[in-house]
């Protein structure tokens, strides 16, 4: 008589194991005799494979899917979210994180969040957020986490190696990397705020999208920015088709790109681009895409074209500051475009800041951060490669700070704009570096949005006023001009043989109009 089997409690890596086998189409049966557990366990397993995957990708690839067994959510799970993405992006800049310093993070974002409840950072919640992702204790004793130089300079050989092997060109070699974008704030200085009205009115914007930029290494076939929301068809949506969008989006609610959505933007856009683009200089259809470490992508066997001859290579763990191309400057860069052209945005429309907040949708924001991609110079991105390929700089031209030129022209004409008069160079730079978690990237709260939607609101005009205002011989308003742009724009964004550079100088003309609009309003209240 067989004895009763022993209690076997899995690792998250053992289940990660088990979810990959089974699709690979290894049975149920054999897994549960290699692994020691019964069927109706790896059954559970596979229902709850999304689960697991999602909780590896936000924990610590090595410490934190090897050892940890049970997946145990926080009561504030939002917040663990929050923090979890804050803790992973300090830890890629290499940026000390202490016990203290995540205690008071955690308690801003609470705040900020706007959650209810007795929240308190004590050491007993530290300990119990380290348990749950998988964070070592090192990492909260405030020394910087810097990256693996050893590691970074053996990968650079190892990879210049089979580049030569593999007869690849710049032309033939690409990166990508992802990055959080708070798309609606603006300097606090330009809130022109009085020193007495009480900062609790105020809080750090909630609004972000993920951004992933993808180039070659000559940087001469940039791919359109992929843009993930966690809205399917956010309401700024209404009208637009998709497939029109100067961006490739996609939706999920993860904090950073999930696995299937890596996998779709891989195999329906990234191969046939490269394809093309490859195609047309006349090379093989042959390329590699670097990427950071795999936690947050498929395996390598699973990234591939049909032919296998355009791969993916991973970086080792802890040199993403180092060496990932993207996070040399590029990114960080197209932030700043981003920012810069937002605050240009601003200035252009010469409205009140709430009235700018309340305008200002997601749709806005990807035209915006499309240009701000579209700006970035192919010699920016060639001189992010020079680690992974010392020889490639022979033609770079002088190393020009792009954000302090920005920095300062902003801050020359915002001196001399209503609100503005208090914005300086530093704050601009403070601003253009902040990852909204600070004071120098503020947005108005949502209640101060509600008081401005409780003032009276003007009529619309009657259908017999819309044909007066058509009629040549008579002045047309600023707000039906307004309004018929932003119908056009509309039509525009349904269109799919509209060129971008036609979406963006309407864009503009409306700018131009709600400027009118404002100047008329400032003159008839004075």
């Amino acid at each position: 008589m067989l004895g009763k089997r022993k209690r076997v409690v899995l690792t998250i890596k053992d289940k990660l194991d088990i979810i990959k086998k089974l699709e690979e189409g290894i049975s149920f049966k054999k897994l549960s005799v290699v692994y020691g557990i019964g069927e109706s366990t790896v059954r559970d397993i596979k229902k709850n494979k999304e689960r697991i995957i999602n909780y590896a990708n936000n924990s610590d690839p090595i410490s934190g899917v090897s050892k940890r067994k049970s997946m145990k959510s926080s009561t504030y799970e939002e917040l663990d979210r929050v923090m979890i993405e804050w803790f992973n992006q300090q830890k890629t800049d290499g940026i000390p994180v202490s016990g203290t310093i995540c205690a008071k993070q955690a308690k801003f974002f609470f705040d900020a969040l706007g959650m209810e409840g007795d929240f308190n950072a004590s050491s007993g919640w530290l300990t119990r957020f380290k348990q749950r992702h998988g964070i070592p204790k090192a990492a909260g004793k405030g020394t910087k986490l810097k990256g693996d130089e050893t590691a970074a300079s053996e990968f650079c050989g190892n990879f210049q190696e089979f580049v030569e092997r593999e007869n690849l060109q710049p032309e033939q070699i690409y990166g990508a990397d992802q990055t959080g974008l708070f798309w609606k704030c603006l300097p606090s200085r330009t809130l022109a705020l009085d020193s007495e009205q009480s900062t609790s009115e105020y809080r750090s914007s909630r609004e972000r999208i993920i951004i992933m930029c993808c180039a070659n290494a000559t940087g001469l076939h940039k791919l359109n920015l992929c843009v993930v929301g966690k809205a399917k068809k956010p309401r700024a949506f209404k009208g637009t088709d998709l497939s029109n969008l100067p961006v490739t989006y996609f939706s999920q609610k993860g904090a950073w790109i999930e696995k299937s959505v890596f996998r779709q933007w891989f195999e329906k856009y990234f191969v046939p681009q490269v394809q093309k683009h490859l195609k047309s200089k006349g090379l093989l259809e042959k390329a590699v895409l670097l990427l950071d470490f795999p936690p947050a992508h498929p395996n390598e066997e699973l990234l591939s074209s049909d032919d296998g001859r355009i791969i993916v290579k991973y970086l080792p763990p802890n040199v993403t500051s180092l060496i990932q191309p993207m996070s040399q400057g590029v990114l960080a860069t197209v932030k700043r475009y981003y920012r810069a052209g937002l605050l240009q945005k601003y200035m252009d429309e010469g409205i009140d800041p709430k009235m700018f907040w309340k305008n200002l949708t997601v749709l806005d924001a990807i035209y915006e951060v499309s240009r701000a991609w579209n700006m970035i110079k192919s010699s920016t991105i060639t001189k992010a490669w020079k680690k992974l390929f010392p020889g490639n700089e022979e033609n770079s031209v002088m190393n020009i700070d792009e954000g302090a030129i920005l920095a300062a022209n902003l801050a020359t004409v915002l001196q001399n704009t209503e609100d503005c008069e208090h914005v300086d160079i530093e704050n601009i730079n403070q601003w253009f570096d902040s990852r909204s978690n600070d004071s120098s990237c503020r947005v108005l709260t949502d209640s101060e949005g509600a008081e401005d939607q409780a003032k009276p609101v003007e009529q619309k005009p009657s259908s017999k006023t819309k044909k007066a205002e058509l009629n040549p011989e008579k002045l047309i308003s600023h707000k039906a001009a307004l309004e018929w742009t932003e119908n056009l724009l509309d039509y525009l964004e349904q269109q799919d043989d509209m060129l971008l550079s036609d979406k963006l100088v309407l864009r503009r003309l409306r700018t131009i109009i709600r400027r009118k609009q404002k100047i008329q309003n400032n003159k008839s209240h004075s």
